[in-house]
């Protein structure tokens, strides 16, 4: 998913949240780092769905 003109920025974003992460104040152990990252995704999989049916449901009233 990614744009002609170099990415979309949910790409950019969670990067940018990796590289905190991996660069941030001390280290993480693999357990911790990965247990950020699944609720990193999660959160962003939960608004991307929630985005959409919210776009499904303004389509139908439109009709």
């Amino acid at each position: 998913m990614t744009s002609e003109t170099g990415g979309s920025r949910s790409e950019s974003t969670l990067h940018d949240r990796i590289d905190v992460l991996l660069r941030g104040p001390g280290p993480l152990d693999k357990r911790t780092l990965l247990a950020a990252l699944d609720a990193e995704i999660e959160a962003r999989e939960f608004r991307a769905y929630t985005a959409g049916w919210n776009d499904a449901l303004a389509e139908l009233r439109r009709r």
